[in-house]
Formats: C-alpha cells, structure tokens, sequence
C-alpha cells in the first residue's frame, strides 16, 4: 500500500516524533510492511513539478492512493473558502487539496490532535477557522463534514496527541494495510490498541497516588492530580506503557498530564499546571469513579501514608529510601 503525506497548519511535529521510531527505524518498518511513502513534503526529496505532476496523476486515476495521511489542522477561512493556506505552486488551498485526495484516498488518517480536532492551532479566538478533518472540537463537522467515509468503509482514523507517538502512527498504517475494521476505532476514532489504556496505566507516580501524596510544585516527585493539574486517570494513551524513545513520557519527566489526546484539550479554562476545586476538592476526579467514593478512600489512603512516600513526595528526589524488611515484622 502507498501513502501520501500532507502538512497543513501545525508544527510539524508529529512527523518529528514519528523520526524517532526505534527498531525498527521508520524508514526500515515502512518497507517491511510494504509500505510506500509517495510523498512527504519535509521527508521525500521530490519538489516542485514532480510534486505537482504526482498530485495530478493521483487526480486523473493514474496513480492509486491507499493511505492519505494529514497533520495539522485545516484553516477552513476567509469565509470557508481556506485560501489562508494554499499549496504553493498550485493555485489551491490545502483545504480543496484535502477534499480532493480525500475522496480517492481508501483510507484517509489524522495524523495528530490538531488534525483530528483542530488542536492547538485553533485555541484561543481561532482567526483562521481551524478544524480538524472530522471534527470541530468535539463535534463532528470539519473540513470533510458529518458523515464522511473513505472508500475503505472507515470514517478518518483520528491518531491523536500533541505529538502523536510514533508507535501510533506507524501501527496504525499496518492495521490498514490489514484490513482494519470501524470496530478497531473508539467513539472519537481514534485506534483502540492505544485510546483503550489511561495514561495513568504505568506511571511511575502511582505508588504516591494511591496514598494522595501530592507534589505542591514541580520537579517535586508526589502526585501531581490534587494540585498540578495531572488528568492522567482521565487521558486515554499508553504514554507510560510504551515510552518516547523507550522510557519517556510527560509524567516520567515530571510534567502533568495535559489530556493532548481529547478534542478541545488546548482550551482547559485553566492553568495545564493548576487544578481546579470546588471546596478544596479536585473537580477533575479519576474515570469511572464516583466522587464520594473518592473522597473516602483518599482520606483513607492520607491518613494512612508512609513517612517515606509523605517526605519524598514533596521532594526533588528521593530522601527516604525504602527501609530494609525486618524479620517478623
């Protein structure tokens, strides 16, 4: 199968964290899997005319496209016409492009939150009308309307996150390539295999969730939900489970999480460092569970926390080391 690569309005970076695929490197994993890159506008040496001509062979039927891959959200203004962005050369926008190799693409993927929902470059007043591919926030709606499928019978396949992992992404294309089914995408389409974990699943953090031993400030090494903003019991991703290049993730390198895989998470009303309350307690509780249920059990869990994981949490590092067992005890 072949995929093309569009940027349109983002950073770039889920491509530069998909360049830091590791055994295999991204280049040998796409060949492995028959996959071939037709085109990746900061990847592929081709440029200009050539870039030109291989759109127009794909337009007329010439060149089939299994795999159209988009990052960065769409800027749907003036007026809905997405002349704020064009492709140079062209004489189009990036949002008639999209709509075009939409239609002939068998599978179309969102590559990234931004393209998925709109993400970061929609915030604040959102001047350029910036959505993502299938959605405006978290409605449906966006550059390829309600009800859009691909000539593979799946709607866009939304690989969410600022940036996306490059395991998602290239995950993702090999579960295409096989036949990936609707029932493989969760309610906002994004791939099950990652969306189906929290962020919370693995954090090297949780021993001092489990006790509410809470950092009052970063670099501190306690839980960062009660006063940091973390909503890793709420975010979906295996972000602790699969790490950036082996070992990191945002809570590992001792930042809160931020949810960058949801739809308006750009937008929380709020500091990403700072926690929201009501009466001193978190309005963000974990999934699934009731708020009188939590409060009970993190009285509990205070009340009974180990001076070793009370010191360390609001600390920089460790500062009591777990005590040697003690025979009989």
């Amino acid at each position: 199968m072949n995929i093309l690569w569009l940027q349109t309005a983002g950073c770039g970076g889920c491509s530069m964290s998909l360049l830091c695929a590791e055994a295999p490197g991204l280049f040998d994993l796409l060949d492995g899997a028959g996959l071939e890159l037709l085109w990746h506008p900061s990847l592929s040496e081709a440029t200009g005319s050539e870039v030109r001509d291989l759109l127009a062979r794909i337009e007329s039927g010439e060149q089939s496209l299994d795999i159209l891959c988009v990052e960065g959200s769409i800027l749907m203004g003036p007026h809905g016409t997405g002349k704020y962005q064009m492709m140079a050369g062209t004489g189009r926008s990036m949002l008639d492009w999209v709509r075009s190799l939409s239609k002939l693409a068998t599978h179309v993927v969102a590559v990234g939150t931004c393209a998925a929902y709109g993400g970061v470059t929609s915030a604040g007043e959102n001047l350029t009308d910036a959505v993502g591919l299938m959605y405006d926030g978290a409605e449906k709606g966006g550059a390829l309307g309600t009800n859009f499928v691909a000539r593979g019978g799946l709607p866009v396949v939304n690989v969410a996150g600022c940036p996306t992992h490059p395991d998602w992404v290239t995950e993702t294309l090999m579960l295409l390539a096989q036949g990936m089914g609707a029932e493989a995408l969760d309610a906002y389409g994004r791939p099950r295999f990652y969306a189906e974990n929290l962020v919370h699943h693995a954090c090297p953090k949780n021993e001092f969730y489990e006790y509410k031993a809470s950092a009052e400030s970063l670099s501190q090494i306690g839980c960062m939900m009660e006063h940091l903003g973390c909503i890793g019991t709420q975010a979906v991703g295996d972000c602790n489970i699969r790490g950036w290049n082996g070992e990191g993730s945002c809570t590992r390198a001792g930042y809160p999480c931020i949810n960058c895989t949801a739809p308006e998470f750009e937008e929380p009303g709020h500091s990403f460092t700072e926690t929201p309350k009501f009466a001193g307690i978190p309005v963000g509780l974990p999934t699934d569970m009731p708020k009188a249920w939590f409060m009970a059990l993190a009285s509990l869990s205070k009340a009974a926390t180990p001076r070793r994981i009370g010191v360390n949490a609001v600390s920089d590092r460790v500062k009591v080391p777990p005590a040697p067992k003690v025979r009989g005890q």
